[in-house]
Parts: C-alpha cells; structure tokens; sequence
C-alpha cells in the first residue's frame, strides 16, 4: 500500500472514538452545564461546543499539538517535554487534569502494544511528556506515521467535535438527527479554526473557558452523574 494511503488510514485509527484512550467516558463539564440548566437544547449546545472550539482549541490544545509535532518530529526531547507539561498546566480543574493524565496513560500504554513499537526509541526516551498530556502521543503517534500535519490537527478537531456531540445526545438529550445536524454545522468551523491555530505565536498560547472550568469543578460534586468529568 502506498505510504500516503496508509498514513491517512493510520490517522482515522488515531483519531477513532473506538480507540482506547477513554474520551467516551469524559464530559468537560458538560454534564454539570445541563444538571443546571445552561443547556437545554441543540441551540444552547452549538454555541457551548462553538465558543469551546473557538476559544480553547484554536488557541490551546491545537497549537501545542502542532508545537510537539514539530519537536517530535526533530527528536527534541526537551521541546516535546516542555509543550506537553504546558498543556497538563493549562488544565484548570483537577477533573481536567486528571482526564488528561488518565488519557495519556491510556494512548501510552496502546502505543507501545503496537506491532512497530519496538521501532519507536522515543516512546521510552519521551516517556514522561506522554504521560502528561494525551496529545504528546497524538502528536508522536502522526510523526511516526507520517501523518500530515494540517490533517492531524483536522483529524484530532474532528474527534473532540465528535465526542462532545455523542456526549451531548446522552445529556442534553438530543437526538440522533439533532447530534448529526450539530456535526454538520461545527465541521464548518473546523478548518478556519486549525488555519487560526497555525498562527499562533508562542507568546499567544492560551485559552480560558471560564463557562467550563466552573462547570468541570462543580461536576467534582454532582451527586449523580454518568461521565467521570
């Protein structure tokens, strides 16, 4: 199989919901958000996933990711490192950061059961960036399977886009049609948002979800819930 064939198949098995890293079991708040009534339909939960989109991706988890690509691909350890540990600091809960601990053990511990893993030198020199944020193996994993960049930080929107929906139609609740009409309508904005992302000068990386991260640190106490944040 030619090599560009096999590096987007590589990358819709990274990106694959079916994947082991536990994000189906993983709200961000978003269960709290609807126990309290900020969201109660489709509308309330576009401009909820809009504004996380627009203000936390394109400004945080994807130019990190795109920053450890480039370290990864460079074999820069400390690079690697250092932009993995701003992410898990940008983390503003501990549900958050433990969710991203918890993923990053889980893709860490995938990578290495791979059939190539033994070819992979960095998923032992690099251990401890993998293990503090999940997109250091997203990040690895698309180095090493040559996976473009533009379509990793694609891929990798699409994936958190597609779990909140699937989230959101357990919640809100919505339908399947309803979840599917969110997903049409968010995909728009995922191109212009890894576009924006791309730009992004270190001393610009930064995001802050207030709406979320009060609702992630209420979700701590909910007395009854189905996600685990």
């Amino acid at each position: 199989m030619p090599e560009s064939e096999l590096s987007h198949l590589r990358l819709l098995q990274l990106v694959s919901p079916n994947l082991p890293t536990g994000a189906f079991t993983y709200s961000q708040g978003l269960e709290w958000a609807v126990e309290c009534g900020w969201l109660k339909n489709r509308t309330d939960t576009h401009d909820w996933l809009k504004s996380i989109l627009e203000d936390s991706l394109q400004y945080l988890e994807l130019p990190l990711l795109a920053r450890l690509y480039d370290a990864a691909k460079n074999n820069n350890s400390d690079c690697f490192l250092q932009w993995s540990q701003r992410l898990f600091a940008s983390r503003e809960t501990f549900e958050l950061r433990n969710e991203e601990i918890q993923r990053a053990r889980a893709l860490f511990t995938l990578l290495k059961k791979l059939p190539d893993s033994e070819t992979w030198p960095q998923l032992e020199n690099d251990e401890p960036a993998l293990l503090a944020s999940q997109i250091a193996g997203y990040a690895l994993a698309a180095s090493h399977w040559k996976i473009n960049l533009n379509d990793l930080l694609l891929g990798y929107t699409w994936s958190w886009l597609e779990n909140a929906v699937v989230v959101a139609i357990k919640l809100v609740p919505l339908g399947q049609s309803e979840g599917q009409q969110l997903l049409y309508e968010l995909s728009d904005d995922i191109n212009s948002t890894v576009e924006q992302a791309l730009k992004i000068n270190n001393d610009e990386i930064g995001a802050s979800t207030p709406a979320m991260a009060i609702a992630s640190s209420l979700h701590e106490t909910q007395y009854t819930r189905l996600f685990r944040s």
